[in-house]
């Protein structure tokens, strides 16, 4: 479904490269004429790309597969309706806005644990960029996600996550550096469950009303779904920070972030939308993953509608 730009950011989707620049938490969205995310002409991913994730800090099991799931299903069977991988399906628009006639497939591969803190408990950008290094080098986009007892620079001041790029510091082939894709995502469970959690826990600011249910139980990991899932639209579509975006390339808004807090049909500020409803739990979603799951992912600017798209 589709549903028209709102001026409020309840959810905090910010893009990080190398020049340390980020979104704020609350963004003014034009409601222009034409299309709102220009291309700047540099390359999107393409081919088989792998998806690392590096958990740093504590995560309990059942926690690590919430995420692990949801990466899998981005890649899976539409079935049933509405689906996770029909949701990530938006994105294909930008290839063919752009005339690429690569198509882009991800798929979980490694998965790192550093549950000694061998950072600490307090990193900088430069040490999220230098986790990031442990996964692969080519091909891939590599996920830090850290625990709720970390904090980060920028962590709930001005961002829940971040995206960016930087250079392999190994590589296949002598004298050849591969770039890859990273993204950072903070678990806002204890820190700031009400900017990064929203609409699982009351916001900060705006209407205060009644929290959802989190379709996985879990008020941080069900944030950090929200936040990973626009963070890898934004690197899908603007992965080097020249491809799809409106504004300064250091501060842009990219597929998600240019709707923000909009899950579903009717969304407006301090109201998701008219969700699904799981009718044991009482949980809130919009799409279906693999396992059994349910997920609540935010709403993409549509390409070919010129507005932002959810699935309910």
């Amino acid at each position: 479904m589709a549903s028209k730009l709102v001026i409020m950011s309840l959810l905090v989707i910010s893009f990080f490269n190398v020049c340390f620049a980020s979104r704020k938490l609350a963004s003014l969205v034009k409601d222009e004429p034409g299309q709102l995310l220009q291309y700047h002409k540099g390359p999107l991913l393409a081919g088989k790309i792998s998806v690392n994730l590096i958990w740093y800090g504590k995560f309990k099991p059942a926690q690590r597969a919430i995420i692990s799931d949801f990466v899998s299903s981005l890649s899976a069977a539409p079935k049933p309706h509405p689906s996770v991988s029909a949701w990530w399906k938006i994105t294909e628009k930008y290839y063919h806005l752009a005339s690429s006639k690569n198509r882009l497939s991800l798929y979980l591969n490694r998965q790192v644990l550093d549950e000694s803190y061998s950072l600490g408990k307090s990193l900088t950008q430069k040490q999220i960029v230098d986790l990031a290094g442990k996964g692969e080098g080519k091909n891939a986009i590599n996920v830090v996600l850290t625990a709720s007892d970390v904090t980060v620079d920028g962590f709930c001041v001005n961002r829940c996550g971040t995206h960016g790029s930087s250079f392999s510091k190994t590589a296949p082939v002598k004298g050849k550096n591969y770039k890859f894709a990273y993204i950072w995502v903070g678990n806002s469970e204890t820190q700031c469950p009400g900017y990064c959690a929203w609409p699982f826990h009351q916001p900060v600011y705006g209407p205060q009303s009644p929290a959802l249910i989190a379709p996985n139980n879990d008020v941080g990991l069900d944030g950090m779904v929200i936040n990973l899932a626009s963070l890898l639209a934004g690197t899908a579509t603007n992965p080097f920070g020249n491809g799809y975006y409106q504004g300064e390339a250091g501060a842009p808004l990219e597929a998600a972030s240019a709707c923000p807090g909009i899950y579903g049909k009717g969304a407006y500020p301090g109201y998701a939308g008219d969700l699904l409803t799981d009718p044991t739990t009482g949980a809130s979603y919009n799409a279906h993953g693999t396992n059994g799951r349910k997920y609540l992912l935010p709403a993409l600017y549509d390409p070919s509608t010129t507005s932002c798209s959810t699935l309910v």
